[in-house]
């Protein structure tokens, strides 16, 4: 038997038959083999391996079960333990996440939650102030964007963050995306020139209803009948604030209808134009903030041009003073800062989670605009706009239980 054991250990290939035999102590050659204190036994069909060359420390990688057998004993499972050299050469197959990351995980997506919705709120209320000042949006949205477009340059150069690594085909994708975000950002600031910031953000929580209707007659998808119910209160609610509206403006609910829909077509090109790049949401947006000033510069040019903007300007100082330059400057920064932080945090939830968040968002910039401009809301405005709030939560509930995200 001792014998039969020395052989198969030279052939490096050790089976055994009992547990019952105990080793055999006085060869040396078996005793220079350093037993784990946990078997490494890699399959019991095929026998226990060891590799006595080998110096590289063994790590358990995964447990199993297997059973040694007699012909005239029961069969009695023995654990056994799979391992592997320590030198990465194969990857460990675990995923498991602690409480501690989950916590850590919520904690993180909650920051930023409240991080978005405090600057969206912060650049709306400037970019109020900005606009009843000096009425001139399409200086204001390019302003946006090339404060944007500054902000992020500066942190490639200085190395605070990594710059994307971007082809031609990666600005060829992301041109039609410009073009729709540049008239979404146009038509939604426009709106707010004119208009109540309540009241475009009531028209723009709209958007899932020209989603929908877009991809139908557009695009020729087809959507479950509890998505279209859900569009009701959505389309119902919006209609009843613009009815009751106190300051109703045509300009001012035109230009968010149309940057709802601009958005609808920014997200569809997104979907197909983005598909498998490898650009972070923070970099992405840097790189559409920089194609979409691009664009809108020379148009802002032509329908302002700089003659109207010195003489806004000036009549915007004698009015509101130093602080003035203040406002455009908070506008500006806030606009870039809480787009970014949105995309970013589209890097960390799912699309579902981003829409309520995005509910949410309008909720919270509704409520402080009309406390902190003080306007007057009868109240069937106050229950279409809560109609169509709601609408708009419903909408992204169904859409994500019937899988068509």
């Amino acid at each position: 038997m001792n014998n039969a054991m020395i052989s198969s250990l030279n052939q490096s290939k050790l089976s055994f038959t009992s547990f019952s035999n105990p080793l055999p102590r006085k060869h040396s050659s078996f005793n220079a083999l350093k037993f784990s204190p946990l078997p490494i036994i890699q399959n019991s069909q095929k026998g226990l391996n060891f590799d006595t060359s080998s110096q590289k420390p063994l790590h358990i990688s995964s447990i199993g079960s297997f059973s040694f057998s007699r012909k005239t004993q029961q069969e009695k499972p023995v654990t056994v333990c799979n391992a592997y050299e320590a030198d990465r050469s194969r990857p460990l197959d675990i995923n498991v996440e602690l409480p501690d990351e989950q916590a850590a995980q919520k904690i993180k997506i909650g920051m930023y939650f409240a991080t978005w919705w405090a600057l969206n709120v912060v650049f709306n209320i400037y970019n109020k102030k900005v606009l009843n000042a000096f009425p001139y949006p399409w200086l204001t949205s390019t302003l946006s964007l090339a404060c944007g477009s500054l902000m992020m340059l500066i942190s490639w150069a200085t190395r605070i963050a990594d710059a994307p690594k971007t082809d031609f085909e990666f600005w060829k994708t992301l041109f039609p995306v410009a073009v729709a975000h540049t008239i979404g950002h146009v038509a939604a600031t426009v709106s707010m020139s004119k208009v109540a910031v309540s009241f475009t953000h009531i028209i723009k929580s709209g958007e899932p209803a020209f989603s929908v209707l877009v991809s139908k007659f557009l695009l020729g998808d087809t959507f479950p009948l509890p998505v279209y119910l859900s569009l009701l209160p959505i389309i119902g609610g919006c209609a009843l604030s613009a009815v009751t509206e106190l300051n109703f403006n045509m300009t001012g609910f035109m230009g968010a209808m149309i940057s709802n829909l601009a958005f609808v077509f920014r997200n569809i090109f997104s979907k197909k134009g983005m598909s498998g790049k490898s650009v972070s949401g923070m970099n992405y947006y840097a790189c559409l903030s920089m194609l979409s000033l691009l664009i809108l510069t020379p148009f802002a040019i032509a329908v302002e041009g700089p003659q109207m903007w010195a003489a806004g300007w000036q009549n915007a100082l004698a009015q509101i003073g130093p602080n003035f330059v203040w406002w455009v400057a908070a506008q500006s920064i806030f606009y870039h800062l809480y787009n970014q932080v949105s995309y970013m945090s589209l890097d960390q939830i799912s699309p579902l989670t981003f829409s309520i968040g995005n509910t949410m968002k309008r909720i919270s910039v509704i409520v402080s605009s009309i406390i902190i401009f003080h306007t007057p809301v009868q109240p069937v405005n106050a229950l279409g706009a809560a109609i169509a709030i709601l609408g708009t939560f419903l909408y992204s509930q169904v859409y994500s239980h019937l899988h068509v995200i």
